[in-house]
């Protein structure tokens, strides 16, 4: 008997603006760029983080995402719970300022904080080590957001055992322009876990 699955919290971060469940947590968008964006929404989820400024934004936005979802929920160590995100830029947004600071003459030699954050998936190890996570992980890339993708591989995970929950999402960044979906699915929610449904929901305007 194949496994029910369920999505029990979901986040939209789009145009300076944040959906929890579909309703606004900050009501209003902010006509500005997204590192003072995120700024703010730290200090509205009153996270003590100092790590945070220090990160990437493809890896803020993935951080913020998680804390919106995972803050929902009552989460600890001992929760296996998989991380399995998607995009389509990787980390280009911050491979280009690598690139940049290789390519200057006077300075020649990069930055390792800025290096750190030349792979996607270190996104998925800044979440991993505020929630003190050690299971399965994945990050993928793609076209476009694949919602039958997500659902396929997360029922897989669920269904071998290989966790208890998945918090999944497609999390993008480049060049200032950003768009994240991020939901955690189980066999305890509210909305039954389909690709209909992801398809449905990733596509919720503010």
């Amino acid at each position: 008997m194949k496994l029910e699955t369920y999505i029990s919290t979901y986040c939209h971060i789009r145009n300076n603006k944040i959906l929890i469940n579909g309703k606004p947590f900050i009501k209003d968008a902010f006509d500005t760029d997204f590192s003072i964006f995120s700024k703010k929404v730290y200090k509205d989820l009153n996270l003590s983080y100092p790590k945070f400024f220090k990160m990437d934004n493809l890896s803020k936005l993935a951080f913020l995402a998680a804390e919106c979802v995972l803050n929902r929920e009552k989460t600890n160590e001992d929760d296996n719970i998989a991380i399995v995100l998607t995009n389509r830029a990787s980390s280009l947004d911050t491979d280009r300022k690598h690139q940049s600071s290789i390519q200057d003459k006077e300075s020649y030699y990069p930055s390792p904080a800025i290096f750190v954050y030349t792979l996607p998936n270190i996104a998925i190890g800044e979440i991993s080590i505020k929630h003190q996570l050690k299971s399965e992980n994945a990050f993928f890339i793609l076209d476009a957001f694949n919602a039958e993708f997500l659902h396929n591989y997360a029922c897989s995970l669920l269904e071998n055992n290989k966790a208890e929950s998945v918090l999944c999402g497609w999390v993008d960044y480049d060049n200032e322009k950003y768009d994240c979906f991020m939901y955690k699915v189980s066999q305890i929610g509210d909305i039954k876990h389909t690709i209909n449904k992801l398809q449905n929901l990733y596509k919720i305007k503010d």
